[in-house]
């Protein structure tokens, strides 16, 4: 009987992998951190939305290592646990990450001011789209002043999700002649 032969793994493929994987444990870690009961009395203000910070910023860095069903999945469960209308948010992100990942060749070449203010109108179009779904279909809905609050700090917080995911994991802008595992220019 002949001995199992090893398969190396391409370290281009595990790389992916491990970012994937890295992506995963941060989002539910997010996730876990939403659900303690910090700061939840009364009048207290509303926090960053750090899982939308976090993926827009590496669907802006590196658009190859976040999947679109693994942000629908990640979202879908946040709408989930946190009893959100399930599936509107998702879909909402899933689009502005994909609109943001068309433009990837647009956004390499910028400046991190121009990103921060290309997000900042990503951001604000959730806002706004997200309410006026919710305003035409009748539902209840928090206040507009707490929602822009958070859509506020959560621009903010854009940088600085941006210097963790570059110092923390390496996640930086492809170069010009880059390419991915499969030969394709990033």
């Amino acid at each position: 009987m002949a001995a199992p032969r090893c398969q190396v793994i391409d370290p281009q493929s595990r790389e992916v992998w491990l970012y994937r994987a890295a992506f995963v444990g941060v989002a539910l870690f997010l996730l876990f951190l939403k659900l303690l009961p910090l700061g939840s009395e009364p009048g207290s203000w509303p926090g960053p939305d750090l899982l939308l910070c976090m993926i827009l910023a590496w669907v802006v860095r590196r658009p190859d290592l976040l999947p679109v069903a693994l942000i629908a999945a990640m979202v879908l469960m946040e709408d989930l646990i946190l009893l959100r209308p399930p599936g509107l948010w998702c879909a909402l992100v899933v689009l502005a990450s994909e609109f943001l990942r068309s433009r990837a060749a647009l956004t390499r070449e910028l400046n991190f001011g121009t990103e921060w203010l290309l997000v900042a109108g990503v951001m604000l179009g959730l806002l706004l789209t997200y309410r006026m779904v919710f305003a035409l279909t009748m539902l209840p809905q928090p206040g507009f002043g707490f929602a822009l609050i958070q859509t506020i700090w959560s621009i903010l917080c854009y940088p600085l999700v941006v210097l963790v995911s570059r110092y923390a994991f390496d996640l930086h802008k492809p170069a010009t002649g880059e390419i991915d595992s499969f030969g394709r220019r990033l």
